[in-house]
């Protein structure tokens, strides 16, 4: 899909079709042309109205507000399309809000709703509307500049593209998509940016370092782990080194602690924290950002099998801490715990792990939510502040001293599960927390995005199957430090 933005009044700009918004039910807006006929359909300017004879759409909005502009940009594609139209043009509304990041929203919302998973569909249904249109009208007062305007739209496209790239990953079924695959597509990634380099290491390199946890989660699987590493290094000299941990696991069974057969469906998502921290640095690269930015990838199947780790098993990480295995299903953990460990050998600013990594944060936060976790309360308000406008849910969670003594083990450093059922997404977090080194403890946060991920049921201008939760979350905090650093 093509957005395109136009330095021209609406009616000046040709395309097979208008969409128009009715914000807050004001239908004496001068881009409304179609007042006659709302009283005979009944419409109110609160939901969807198309007029095909007219060709226009209308769509109800409650404020021109960055998330509610995604939402109907996501009700003007859907609605229209299977319609046999090429292009769609829209005007944008003047607000409190009016900045650059009206087009990006408006950007995002058609590019995200435009992805779909299909491949092994042996009917595919293609989509004739693929130009978007977006006129400046109300703005020919100049309050903002076309440039600025447009920038908005480039980086809505750049943010709503890495996003989409890390959804690709995520759908993709574990038969196809192995460790190996996935080392192959962060080499392929890597080719294709000058600043973006790469590095994979395989099990030798992983037994060097003494990264027992990962290999232990390995060891039941017929496919080889990897460490994925890839840095983006900027133009100018870096204003931060910044540091992403995903974890990747391309299908977890659960090992011998084994799923129920639904629990185990819809586990290739395991990958989503893997891919969307391919997604930043992808995003990363195309937006220039100023700040040094890694991307490290634990790539690992969990299966069962006769050389599978155990229960009762005890394991030496690449820290040293003992971790007394009670359950191979909490293997995510063990996987971050050795890759985080690796991670602050590069002196991050500023340390992010994402990771589906606890039922237990669907059950508290629901499907749409990401638990936001560290030790640094100032420091996780900041970063929930700046990617408000990215329209991902977030909630912070905090840690406590009496959560920390559940993951305390009789006959280990630290257990890889609570003694307890309840506040699992916290004690995860603090089970990772044994391994951030003191002088990160503050630089470090942890993203449960277990809830958002992956979806069995459409949400907004998310379809069916993965989300890429977290990557314009990271993309938007980054555009936000920028700014900080005096660098845009």
């Amino acid at each position: 899909m093509k957005v395109e933005l136009f330095d021209k009044k609406i009616d000046d700009i040709s395309a097979d079709f208008e969409a128009i918004l009715i914000v807050n039910k004001d239908l004496d807006h001068k881009f409304i042309k179609d007042k006659d006929k709302f009283d005979v359909l009944n419409y109110k300017g609160d939901g969807i109205l198309v007029l095909p004879e007219s060709k226009r759409i209308y769509v109800g909005i409650k404020e021109i507000e960055y998330d509610k502009l995604r939402l109907a940009m996501s009700k003007i594609y859907h609605a229209l399309k299977n319609y046999n139209i090429k292009s769609v043009k829209i005007a944008t509304y003047k607000n409190s809000n009016c900045t650059k990041k009206t087009y990006q929203a408006m950007t995002e919302g058609f590019i995200l709703s435009s992805y779909e998973f299909d491949k092994y569909k042996s009917e595919k249904t293609k989509y004739n509307l693929n130009e978007i249109y977006i006129s400046t009208d109300e703005y020919s007062d100049k309050t903002i500049k076309f440039e600025k305007a447009n920038l908005g739209v480039k980086q809505g496209d750049i943010i709503a593209r890495a996003t989409n790239f890390a959804k690709k990953g995520v759908n993709e079924i574990p038969e196809i998509y192995t460790p190996k695959k996935m080392a192959e597509e962060a080499e392929i990634l890597a080719s294709r940016y000058e600043r973006i380099e790469c590095k994979i290491h395989g099990k030798n390199f992983l037994q060097k370092e003494n990264m027992n946890a990962f290999l232990a989660v390995n060891r039941a699987s017929v496919h080889e782990p990897y460490l994925i590493h890839l840095k983006y290094t900027p133009k100018k000299e870096s204003k931060k080194r910044v540091i992403f941990v995903g974890k990747g696991l391309t299908y977890d069974s659960g090992g011998l602690s084994l799923k129920p057969s639904d629990y185990m469906l819809t586990m290739k998502c395991d990958k989503s924290g893997a891919m969307a921290v391919m997604g930043i640095i992808k995003g990363a690269a195309e937006l220039e950002l100023p700040f040094e930015i890694h991307s490290i990838i634990g790539a690992t199947e969990n299966m069962i099998g006769g050389n599978a780790y155990k229960p009762d098993d005890i394991l030496i990480t690449r820290s040293g801490v003992s971790v007394e295995v009670r359950n191979t299903d909490a293997e995510g953990r063990l996987v971050l715990a050795d890759v985080l460990s690796y991670a602050q050998d590069f002196k991050p600013d500023l340390l992010i792990d994402m990771a589906t990594l606890t039922g237990a944060c669907v059950v508290g936060l629901g499907e749409f939510t990401i638990g936001l976790l560290g030790n640094n309360e100032e420091l996780k308000k900041e970063y929930k502040d700046q990617i408000k406008d990215s329209g991902e849910l977030m909630t912070i969670l905090e840690f406590n001293d009496y959560l920390r003594e559940l993951v305390k083990s009789k006959i280990a450093d630290i257990s890889n599960t609570s003694a307890s059922r309840y506040g699992g997404t916290t004690t995860a977090g603090i089970f990772l927390d044994h391994f951030i080194k003191n002088e990160y403890k503050d630089k470090w946060m942890h993203l449960d995005i277990a809830g958002p991920a992956y979806l069995e049921k459409s949400w907004g201008y998310n379809n069916y199957g993965a989300t890429g939760a977290g990557v314009r979350a990271n993309l938007y905090y980054l555009l936000g430090l920028s700014k900080e650093c005096g660098c845009e």
